[in-house]
């Protein structure tokens, strides 16, 4: 894994879990960004409504390979 990486920072949402607002972070970000290799979760929060949990969200760092 030598090389230069960069790391962006997105944030998915998610009306079923913390687990699928990552994934579509990091499959929507991966349509524009190419040689995305890794991530890590950076904050995880939701929002409520009427007493009950209504979306979840999740700041996402997605590193990828800067190629020349």
């Amino acid at each position: 894994m030598s090389g230069v990486y960069k790391k962006i920072e997105v944030v998915g949402t998610s009306k079923e879990s913390f687990a699928h607002a990552t994934k579509v972070a990091i499959e929507e970000a991966a349509k524009t960004v190419k040689n995305t290799s890794w991530f890590e979760v950076a904050e995880m929060r939701g929002a409520i409504k009427d007493g009950k949990v209504s979306e979840f969200q999740v700041t996402v760092r997605i590193g990828f390979k800067i190629e020349h």
